[in-house]
């Protein structure tokens, strides 16, 4: 008899559920929502660009229509799904009451900003993540080691407390705080469970330390603090355990049995790289509106702290590995900026911009960008830093523009690479998925030429569903583990983009000018003088023209 589960993505601009078989993986049926409150799904402040809000009756309802729709392409018996699983954003906290209801719910914050789901890319609590930085630096600086270093204003204790410095009403109003991946889980079962992921990655978790950041150092910080972690669980979960069953009310509205397992959420990048057939060895790169660059290793292994990536967190990823993360704050967010907000001459969009672009050499253009335009992730973690393209001329045409934005972020990857290699994490392949990875032959041919490694590309568009997916199955009893789950239901396209040689001599001579504008701009101990640059870059630009 045929076996089913159903996974649930909750992306930065929709929603979406795909039905899958966990036989082999093949997706039966899928449906998307796009969030109808703010553009693109997303509530911001024409005031302040670093706002980003979402309101959760968006996610209830993009529950309901998602699953029911999914079910309907895929036309099976519903008697046989076994098991869920939900990806979303993070960190994205929602204040929540004493029953697990969103704020946002209720009439009295129905159109409150802060009462909203604070997006995993709302950056307006940077002056609280330097605080919290510094009281660690000072009192808990293992805090800091499992987080590359830096508390990162994209997190969940440096939102609270922007929250309680800003709108104390809301502050005061929410009994607790509940990412969204652990919200989701919660309103399908009834259970307020914790996953492994967004708390080790982004609320200060580790069982090391026995739960989140202890009480004194967060009083330390800000007593307004203390009363939020009174509330939060002292274990999380990984995926591999189901958060409870789906409730009878919810069975009803989606058309499923009561009963069946629900899995612990997840960040929806690290259910990317479960569904990309994440392991020891293989890197995976989740390519989309931002990046996460996700790897694993055993438990057994002895790992030092990597200065510069998001985390080092305890079965974050997969059950019986640590789960590394890091990431670039803006990709897909810069070429859609591009396209849509400089709007370039012709109507050119990212089709044409990419084919125009792809016809140029490396080098030919002069040009030379850093990828910042959101700030920086890793391995820099400074929201502060900003975009800039190097070497325009009164002859620089769109699409030599286009693809000086693609090298910025392959440059950007590169560093985050070379720091994991750098500390012994072994990156022995890797594998892309993501949109723009199945549609992008620029950008992955970039990618392999830059990084000089072979770019594989997952063989399902929606991975981070399938990710979800297969947690289903596994909390759903098809499979025993994680690696028994991925032989069967994941795999990688034929194509495969290979370095071009000539291509990766010129980029290692990019690289290092990338490398002196990164250094110069992003950190306090570089203070080399930049007199050449400039005219290296010319110089590169001449010899590839000239042959």
């Amino acid at each position: 008899m045929a076996e089913y589960a159903i996974g649930l993505d909750y992306g930065t601009n929709s929603a979406r559920a795909i039905v899958v078989d966990c036989a082999d993986g093949t997706i039966l049926g899928s449906h998307v929502y796009g969030y109808a409150h703010g553009e693109m799904g997303v509530m911001g402040d024409p005031k302040d660009p670093n706002v980003a809000r979402q309101h959760p009756a968006d996610y209830l309802e993009g529950l309901e229509l998602t699953v029911k729709g999914a079910l309907a392409a895929a036309d099976i018996d519903v008697g046989q799904v076994v098991g869920m699983g939900v990806d979303a954003t993070a960190s994205t906290p929602i204040p929540v009451d004493e029953n697990g209801d969103a704020l946002a719910l209720m009439e009295t914050f129905n159109d409150h900003p802060a009462a909203m789901a604070w997006l995993w890319k709302d950056h307006t609590s940077d002056g609280e993540a330097n605080e919290i930085t510094e009281k660690a630096r000072a009192m808990r600086p293992a805090y800091l080691a499992k987080c590359g270093g830096t508390y990162s204003t994209e997190w969940y204790w440096s939102k609270l407390l922007r929250c309680a410095r800003t709108a104390p009403e809301v502050y005061d109003a929410a009994y607790t705080w509940i990412e969204l991946p652990d919200w989701i889980p919660f309103v399908l079962t009834g259970n307020q469970v914790r996953c492994l992921c967004a708390a080790g990655h982004k609320g200060l978790y580790s069982p090391e330390w026995n739960g989140f950041a202890d009480a004194a150092f967060l009083g330390a910080v800000d007593p307004c603090l203390v009363r939020i972690r009174e509330t939060l669980p002292d274990e999380a979960h990984h995926i591999g355990k189901a958060a409870g069953a789906l409730t009878a009310a919810w069975a009803e509205k989606l058309g499923l049995p009561e009963g069946i397992p629900v899995a612990v959420g997840t960040i929806d990048a690290h259910a990317g790289a479960v569904g990309s057939g994440v392991k020891p060895g293989t890197m995976v790169k989740i390519i989309g509106t931002s990046t996460c660059d996700i790897a694993v290793a055993s438990l057994d292994a002895q790992l030092p702290d990597i200065p510069g990536i998001c985390g080092v967190a305890h079965e974050s990823v997969l059950p019986g590995c640590y789960g590394l993360e890091a990431g670039q704050s803006a990709v897909g967010d810069i070429f859609n900026w591009f396209v849509h907000k400089v709007e370039p001459g012709n109507g050119a969009l990212h089709d044409q911009l990419g084919e125009e672009a792809l016809a140029l050499k490396p080098g030919e253009s002069g040009l030379l960008a850093l990828d910042w335009e959101n700030g920086n992730r890793s391995t820099l973690t400074d929201p502060k830093l900003t975009g800039l393209i190097l070497g325009l001329s009164l002859h620089t045409s769109p699409a030599e523009i286009f693809r000086a934005l693609v090298e910025a972020t392959a440059f950007g990857a590169r560093v985050i690479i070379e720091r994991y290699r750098e500390y012994g994490v072994p990156i022995e392949r890797v594998v892309n998925c993501g949109g723009i990875a199945l549609k992008s032959p620029l950008t992955m041919q970039t990618y392999a030429d830059v990084l000089g490694c072979s770019m594989e590309i997952s063989a399902n568009e929606q991975s981070c569903a399938l990710g979800a997916a297969m947690a289903g199955s596994v909390v759903g009893g098809v499979y025993p583990n994680f690696g028994e789950a991925s032989e069967a239901m994941t795999g990688v396209m034929d194509r495969v983009y290979e370095p071009i040689p000539e291509h990766q001599v010129v980029y290692d001579r990019l690289f290092g000018l990338y490398k002196k504008l990164h250094d110069l701009f992003g950190t306090r101990e570089y203070a080399e003088n930049q007199f050449g640059l400039m005219k290296e870059l010319i110089n590169i630009r001449e010899e590839v023209r000239n042959g």
